[in-house]
């Protein structure tokens, strides 16, 4: 995350594991005096760098301030790691991006799927952004308390889902209807690439297709509009 006000709110913020702050070389003035003391008292390390690397960690050269940090989320845990602690329990829900590739969708949907109690979203190292700061922007800060599941790809989260006893279904067009299909108590709804919809190498690992009903001539839904959708229809079904 960058910024000095939202630096130093993490530092603050004793449920936030913060595991460094990175400062531009020659930043000065009262608010990083301010950064300095908390990380100091919180034993944070604060390193420099020059203000061009900053800009290039923060990805946003325009409102890093000067200044980022790296925040640890403490609900983000490996795929496998999360099915293992389902143990026999029945009910559990996942989205899964594949190839999503906006990090404004990836931090809506996060959020969404936050606010809707899902139990994760599966957000892989490969085809997806990383939990950036813009991603962390995009989710008016849920992205820190999101429950993250990660893998190295959507197809090997999606096997993995499929071997603990989920049902994978994508969403796209031509489907069945998401608002009418049975669902069995374990499952994950795959949300697709926002041009391309659902890659091949994610097919291979579905038990079929759903669609969200269209009205009024409209094709498709912005993916982040579709995975709030989907979030909370998955919440309507377990309550």
């Amino acid at each position: 995350m960058y910024g000095r006000k939202p630096v130093l709110e993490a530092l603050q913020d004793e449920s936030l594991r913060v595991d460094k702050v990175v400062l531009a070389e020659g930043s000065r003035g009262e608010p990083v005096r301010a950064i300095r003391d908390a990380a100091r008292l919180r034993g944070v390390p604060v390193q420099t760098a020059s203000a061009h690397r900053v800009k290039v960690l923060a990805g946003n050269g325009r409102h890093d301030q000067g200044v980022l940090a790296d925040v640890v989320a403490p609900r983000m845990a490996p795929v496998e790691e999360f099915v293992a602690d389902l143990g026999t329990r029945r009910g559990a829900s996942v989205l899964v991006l594949d190839a999503v590739t906006n990090p404004a969708n990836v931090g809506m949907i996060l959020r969404s799927a936050t606010a809707a109690g899902l139990d994760g979203v599966l957000v892989p190292r490969r085809g997806v952004p990383s939990i950036d700061p813009l991603v962390i922007k995009a989710s008016a800060g849920v992205a820190f308390s999101a429950p993250v599941l990660r893998s190295s790809t959507a197809a090997e989260g999606c096997a993995t889902l499929r071997a603990k006893g989920f049902a994978v279904f994508g969403l796209a067009a031509g489907g069945d209807s998401l608002l009418e299909a049975e669902l069995p108590e374990r499952v994950a709804l795959v949300l697709g690439n926002e041009t391309d919809g659902l890659s091949g190498d994610v097919r291979e690992h579905l038990d079929g297709t759903l669609a969200i009903p269209m009205f009024g001539g409209v094709e498709s839904l912005n993916v982040a509009s579709a995975g709030a959708v989907a979030a909370y229809e998955l919440l309507r079904r377990r309550r």
